[in-house]
């Protein structure tokens, strides 16, 4: 469906903007995330409806098919189920497909389907409904900016008959299986599906227990009704049938203390984000719990860009990532609820490679000799160093209306801490459509971003030099515009590979390449901190650190 340029741009802008602002994205593996749960206690109550506040929504677009957030994939699980489940030790139970098996060379997937499925709005469920999907998500015209890059080398469905269908891929891809477990390639009702893109970012529809009928408002959130008619729940759920609960409504508080207050004034019974500064207060308080998960996949990160400007030498971002007390700064504004980041992945995360450690240190001594070394050995009049005459400027455009958890004042200390290297470290609070700009032109130095995965294949998403932002519309996020041979070679060699030991390897390679050519400076990893009333019970967290709500009640 074609649409006027400008009015397509903001709503590409605004979902460029979910992935940079809310920093959350897809699972792709085998997950070793961590949480801290309490048990539920009672038995499950049916009905009853959940107030939830979330921190951020998935900007303009709900569908997990087009959106780059995978916070789109959160508000998306209610209603999309997906053909396998995904536990966090990386093993696989059966959901929408019964079973399955891979070919030898890895390039064919054959799936047994479930003959008693049926979407919300009456369709069927079958193999066509998988081919409708998997190939909608791959149309140029859906212009998917997450769910395509995972099944990239897609080339096509085979229909045997309504129970059984073959995935074909041209390279192998051993992150499908964990991919197909997450709702970016979950299951909407293939007639939905010629909508178009904006019909689809209001409102989508599929086989899960929970239905909205009137979909997503942006900003504001979204109100789920029970599927009565649902009965075929993922395998590693704690209960068959319907939910326990009636409804959930989510409503979207941005702002820290706000939700925060909602939650201790009984406005609402759970919430996203705890603030960092309250979590001790909410764990001591009667009748509230705080649970966490670790987040897999990327941290959140500073990007140089290595490709143009003063971080090229790589001296000046070794120098960088030294002269900054990451630690400190992240142990004083957080409290301990995120740890500073000493990699570029967390070390919630499969392969994730300690060995790597090591050159995320901090000291000053040395990055100043580093300075010195790169030519930057004069100083100007405001005590900036210089060289040539030109003063050593670092600019990172920063979407400051859409800061979490502090990220702002987290940004302002690395400002200062640049300084006292001689480092004129410029902030530059922007518009949006600007920061859609600087991505394309290359102009800037830093930009941030966090992107949660289960897997280690985020290093592909984050590092592959194929994933650099390309206008006029390809959004990528290798913001480190990063390109290293040895390392693509790593990242797509471990897609083939399909022995864990030998995969961990490859991705540990490739982390161990980009801490030495210094490409990124890791902050702190994130953790899923929900709190709730204690009248919330059986909430759950998916590999990705996400809550889910299907085994859920809420006591009267």
């Amino acid at each position: 469906m074609s649409r006027p340029a400008g009015r397509f741009r903001h709503r590409r802008n605004a979902t460029l903007l979910a992935a940079v602002s809310i920093g959350l994205i897809a699972s792709a593996c085998s997950s070793g995330n961590s949480s801290n749960s309490a048990t539920a206690t009672g038995n499950p109550v049916d009905g009853g409806t959940l107030r939830f506040a979330s921190a951020s929504g998935p900007g303009s677009c709900l569908d997990p098919h087009q959106s780059p957030a995978d916070v789109a994939g959160f508000y998306a699980r209610p209603i999309l189920d997906s053909l396998v489940a995904l536990n966090k030790d990386g093993s696989l139970h059966p959901w929408l497909a019964t079973k399955w098996s891979v070919s030898p060379d890895q390039l064919t997937y054959s799936f047994t389907l479930r003959d008693d499925v049926t979407f919300s709005n009456g369709e069927k469920f079958d193999g066509n409904a998988v081919k409708a999907n998997l190939d909608h998500i791959v149309n140029p015209a859906t212009k998917s900016q997450l769910a395509a890059n995972t099944i990239s080398t897609y080339t096509g469905t085979t229909v045997i008959d309504p129970t059984h269908v073959e995935v074909k891929f041209s390279q192998p891809n051993s992150a499908f299986l964990p991919s197909l477990s997450t709702a970016y390639l979950g299951i909407e009702a293939p007639s939905t599906l010629t909508h178009g893109p904006d019909a689809l970012c209001s409102k989508i529809v599929g086989t899960g227990p929970f239905i909205s009928e009137n979909g997503y408002t942006p900003n504001k959130g979204i109100d789920y009704t029970r599927n009565d008619a649902y009965n075929w729940g993922p395998g590693n759920a704690d209960h068959t049938g319907k939910a326990h609960l009636q409804k959930i409504s989510i409503q979207e508080i941005p702002e820290d203390s706000s939700r925060y207050g909602a939650l201790t004034s009984n406005q609402v019974d759970a919430i996203a984000s705890v603030p960092p500064v309250n979590v001790s207060q909410l764990k001591k308080t009667p009748g509230f719990t705080v649970d966490t998960a670790a987040a897999p996949g990327g941290n959140y990160n500073y990007y140089p860009n290595t490709e143009t400007g003063v971080f090229s030498d790589v001296k000046v971002r070794e120098a960088f990532r030294a002269g900054i007390d990451w630690d400190t700064i992240v142990d004083k504004l957080y409290f301990g609820v995120f740890q500073p980041a000493n990699n570029i992945l967390s070390p919630a995360t499969v392969g994730y490679n300690k060995a790597s450690e090591s050159a995320y240190g901090y000291d000053e001594h040395k990055a100043n000799q580093l300075l010195d070394e790169a030519g930057w050995t004069a100083r100007d009049s405001d005590g900036y160093r210089t060289k040539n005459g030109k003063r050593l400027t670092v600019v990172h455009p920063f979407l400051k209306e859409y800061a979490r958890e502090q990220r702002d004042t987290l940004l302002e200390q690395v400002q200062s801490s640049a300084k006292k290297l001689g480092i004129d470290y410029q902030i530059k609070n922007i518009t949006i459509d600007d920061y859609y700009k600087v991505i394309f032109t290359k102009g800037y130095d830093v930009l941030d971003l966090s992107w949660q995965r289960a897997s280690p294949d985020a290093l592909r998403t984050l590092m592959d030099s194929s994933n650099i932002p390309q206008p006029p519309d390809h959004f990528g996020t290798n913001f480190a515009r990063y390109s290293n041979p040895a390392v693509d070679t790593d990242l797509r060699s471990a897609l083939a590979e399909t022995d864990l030991t030998k995969q961990s390897a490859l991705y540990g390679n490739a982390q161990q390449q980009i801490a030495k050519d210094a490409a990124v400076f890791p902050v702190y990893v994130f953790n899923y901190a929900l709190g709730r009333n204690n009248k919330v019970q059986g909430v759950k967290f998916e590999p990705q650190a996400f809550p889910t709500f299907y085994d859920a009640w809420v006591t009267q």
